[in-house]
């Protein structure tokens, strides 16, 4: 596993990398992979759906032709000061410090922030000034809904991380009563669908005020949602960010650390074998027989890290150390555990190639985005199965709250998918769509 670049580059080319790359986190780096990916593909469906004739621009007044005002100057050097102090700082501090203190410190760098303050501040300006008129004017100016994927794709970015925040503080409301602060500061610890409904309410909300047809633009974004998600858990599966399954006892590592097949009914015995972790794993179930785990052995065609993995170097240094590594991230998992991350990559990016070759097939507007709310519980509620994740007590159940969303959004896609399907008028390509 790789938290950040630091250790992908010291691990694969045996090097010791810039101190700077430890500031570049796995996880992160996927995720800001997936928002361009989506919007990318976002921005591919509406310009289709706009040559079609289903979506329409919008006229909007605009002052054009004036200076740039102070309060953007004034925005622009402060962004850039801290990013300058926090970026710079770190590219120029030969010391290793632990990143997510670092970035939560009110270390960095003066002169690099104030450096990067006034390059941005300067650019604001004098591109401003070179669109300046001798009088401003108000223009009207049309804007096509794919224009609009920009200021969609940092709204679903900020309201999807304050979402999956809070549901993932939910879900694990005990952990966040005893550090409240840290954990909401905290990079870790995110709850997808907190994020996607929380995004989704606000880019709904932004699509009514700028009269954007919703069923048109969550059909375009139905796709790039499947496949961001498909991404986002690669960077899931690199870190080793704890969104890992059950405990798979059928598999564990020998002597040489290589994973190998084991009898059935050694699962306490190799827990006694590593107190340590044991005794995390006992004070997180409350027990040895609490423990979530069972025995499964899978297709011997696909290697045995596929059915089990250790998630060596996870970024959350949850396990045993590793003989013989030195430093951060030096735990790995024993016994072994599912690697579900690994699972949604490949059940997403096959269901994300299912809506793109039925994208144009599919005529009533609605039915995609119903038919991925159906997929996207349908992948999650049988994942969820061989995860680990807190459960609620209802009427004698005990789902997660991953199984309760899923469920709902399930249902909620079978709705809309029928629901669209009465309205034959709005079928695309008919008067009207």
């Amino acid at each position: 596993m790789y938290p950040n670049l630091y250790n992908f580059l010291k691990e694969a080319f045996h090097i010791e990398p810039w101190a700077f790359t430890q500031y570049i986190n796995s996880f992160g780096f996927f995720v800001a992979i997936s928002f361009v990916l989506a919007a990318m593909i976002l921005s591919a469906e509406l310009k289709r759906r706009e040559k079609m004739g289903l979506l329409s621009p919008v006229e909007e007044d605009r002052l054009v032709g004036e200076p740039a005002k102070w309060t953007e100057l004034l925005f622009n050097l402060a962004f850039g000061f801290v990013v300058g102090y926090k970026i710079i700082g770190a590219v120029t501090n030969p010391e290793q410090a632990n990143p997510q203190e670092y970035i939560f410190s009110s270390k960095g760098s003066w002169a690099g922030g104030l450096l990067l303050g006034l390059l941005f501040s300067g650019i604001k300006y004098f591109e401003k000034r070179s669109q300046a008129l001798a009088v401003p004017e108000r223009r009207k100016i049309r804007i096509w809904p794919h224009e609009r994927v920009g200021d969609i794709t940092i709204m679903a970015a900020v309201a999807g991380f304050l979402g999956a925040k809070v549901f993932d503080n939910l879900e694990n409301w005990d952990r966040f009563i005893q550090n409240p602060i840290g954990n909401l500061l905290s990079p870790s610890g995110l709850t997808f669908y907190g994020g996607l409904i929380v995004a989704a309410a606000a880019i709904l909300y932004f699509a009514r005020t700028k009269h954007i047809a919703w069923s048109h633009l969550t059909d375009s974004a139905a796709p790039a949602l499947m496949f961001s998600y498909a991404t986002g858990r690669i960077g899931c599966q690199v870190a080793g960010d704890g969104d890992w399954g059950i405990f798979n006892s059928a598999y564990g590592l020998d002597q040489a650390g290589k994973i190998v097949e084991l009898p059935a009914g050694q699962f306490s015995q190799t827990l006694m074998q590593h107190p340590g972790f044991n005794q995390y794993l006992i004070a997180e179930y409350g027990s040895m027989e609490a423990i979530p785990h069972t025995y499964f052995k899978g297709l011997s065609a696909l290697p045995n890290w596929f059915w089990a993995y250790n998630y060596p170097h996870n970024v959350n240094n949850i396990g045993d150390p590793i003989p013989g590594c030195a430093g951060a991230y030096c735990a790995q998992l024993n016994p072994l555990v599912f690697p579900t991350p690994l699972y949604e990559i490949i059940a997403c990016l096959i269901l994300f190639g299912i809506l793109w070759s039925v994208r144009k097939k599919i005529k009533t507007p609605g039915r995609i985005f119903g038919l991925y709310l159906m997929m996207n519980g349908a992948e999650r509620f049988l994942v969820e199965k061989i995860r680990v994740n807190s459960t609620y007590s209802i009427f004698g159940f005990h789902p997660t709250q991953a199984e309760l969303i899923s469920t709902a959004l399930f249902l909620g896609g079978a709705f809309l998918w029928w629901k669209a399907g009465k309205d034959r008028g709005s079928r695309i390509g008919n008067p009207g769509s």
